[in-house]
């Protein structure tokens, strides 16, 4: 079976770095889907405006071509353990695929090159290929006593602090984001190997800015905000 993109999307995350591991991290990341022309038609997305959640299935298409491995290093186990890729979410998979739960906020239908779906809490790069987009059904789906394996605990945060500095560009910036950095930065961006890097100062692509940042003893401070 051969398959093709039906759309791709626009995201506030420039690249991987920084974008959250899961979906539903950054409340108030955002995108928009759009159709590539074989599919740009309103009668496929009739009546979607009635589910407030969709599944997006994706391609990993910065790491697809690197291939898939059988055993993976997850972050939530600090990298130093190996699982089966088939009991993570990485993105060294034989097919190369991802599944997102995003939140539906609105449909353009106004636009030249609508309808285009735009998204919320998003946790996809910048030009992401979308493969199929289905309704997210809580009575189904929605499984309170589930078992969460090696994951089952809460992403730990980090205390965001705005230096001085870069507390004019920053408050220039849109509240969604900059809301969108907070959330982003808080999780803790940084791959488990660079974690005892204490004094490196980091770059993350957010809303079309490049934010500079280090991360000392459990808090992140915003050093810069570059155009």
């Amino acid at each position: 079976m051969n398959i093709e993109p039906i759309a791709m999307v626009r995201t506030c995350f420039g690249s991987k770095f920084a974008t959250p591991r899961q979906p539903g991290l950054c409340p108030s990341a955002w995108g928009e889907l759009m159709f590539h022309p074989p599919y740009r038609n309103a009668n496929a997305i009739r009546g979607i405006e009635g589910f407030s959640h969709l599944w997006l299935i994706f391609g990993f298409h910065e790491t697809f071509e690197q291939g898939w491995k059988p055993t993976v290093r997850p972050p939530r186990l600090g990298g130093n353990e190996r699982v089966g890729v088939f009991a993570s979410r990485s993105t060294f998979r034989p097919n190369g695929l991802g599944l997102s739960l995003v939140t539906l906020e609105d449909i353009d239908t106004t636009s030249a090159d609508g309808p285009i779906l735009k998204l919320g809490g998003i946790d996809l790069i910048d030009g992401t290929p979308i493969y199929d987009i289905k309704p997210y059904l809580p009575y189904a789906e929605a499984i309170p006593e589930a078992r969460s394996g090696f994951a089952h605990e809460e992403i730990p945060k980090l205390k965001v602090e705005i230096q001085e500095s870069a507390k004019s560009d920053f408050t220039k910036l849109p509240t969604r984001a900059q809301n969108l950095i907070l959330e982003a930065l808080s999780l803790d961006p940084r791959p488990a190997v660079q974690a005892q890097h204490q004094d490196r100062i980091f770059g993350a692509m957010l809303c079309g800015k490049n934010v500079r940042f280090t991360i000392e003893r459990g808090v992140c401070r915003i050093l810069e905000i570059q155009p």
